[in-house]
């Protein structure tokens, strides 16, 4: 019986007994983890860049001896390295853009452009927002007179920065063209008049590699289409500008 017993106990320890290892596989994955989430907050946040980068370089110093020893590792120094970099850059194009929007609200106050230009900056896009009203008249697709005098405007603004792409997006309300429009529905429309739009600009100089055109119709409402102001303030047309990257 006694030989049973100790056979047993035996049996149990070989069993559980640990390598004293594997803790230090999932010790790796959260510190890349949260250092990974660290560069994630960087890239929202307004941090000294070079204080960043002297915390950056002595959490991987510290972290250096575990990824060595470890290979499985899911996210490598290497990926830390790009993610890094892409924040940074992430940061920049942001700041770069605000600088941009500043010059937008001067933009707001020049005599043809002011009260009509709507203006929002969010995550380094910049959008500006004209009302459909003030750029044709009902139920038509080409720019009228103070559409063109409008969009000469903001040309004049498109051209001074020569980095930002401009998609020109076109919008309506929720109300059908009648039986008797000569347009099928709300997407022709508005795809016709943001293209309307893109052709005015490239005849004044914008280079055609900036500019896209896209309709659609009611999606995205500013506001409920509950009432003849509000479906007014939905028929717009939205030029979305981003910063190019150098090499697209």
């Amino acid at each position: 019986m006694a030989n049973k017993h100790e056979e047993h106990s035996f049996f149990v320890s070989d069993e559980e007994e640990p390598d004293g290892q594997e803790w230090l596989t999932t010790f790796a994955d959260l510190s890349m983890l949260l250092l990974v989430f660290f560069v994630l907050l960087y890239s929202m946040s307004t941090l000294d860049t070079e204080k960043f980068s002297e915390t950056f370089t002595s959490v991987t110093k510290a972290l250096q001896g575990q990824l060595q020893e470890i290979s499985t590792s899911k996210i490598t120094r290497d990926e830390a390295g790009v993610l890094l970099d892409q924040a940074l850059m992430r940061r920049q194009i942001i700041e770069s853009q605000r600088k941009v929007f500043a010059e937008v609200k001067t933009l707001q106050t020049k005599k043809g452009v002011e009260g009509l230009v709507s203006a929002n900056f969010e995550d380094g896009v910049i959008t500006l927002r004209v009302p459909g009203d003030v750029l044709f008249k009902s139920g038509q697709i080409e720019l009228s007179p103070q559409g063109k005098v409008l969009v000469s405007q903001l040309k004049d603004f498109f051209i001074q920065h020569r980095d930002q792409t401009i998609k020109i997006v076109g919008y309506t309300d929720n109300v059908r063209p009648s039986s008797r429009s000569r347009f099928k529905d709300n997407w022709e429309v508005s795809a016709l008049r943001a293209v309307s739009v893109l052709r005015h600009l490239l005849k004044m100089g914008i280079e055609s590699t900036r500019l896209t055109a896209t309709g659609l119709a009611y999606l995205d409402p500013l506001y409920p289409n509950t009432s003849a102001e509000y479906r007014a303030k939905n028929r717009r047309v939205e030029f979305v500008l981003e910063k190019r990257v150098m090499g697209k």
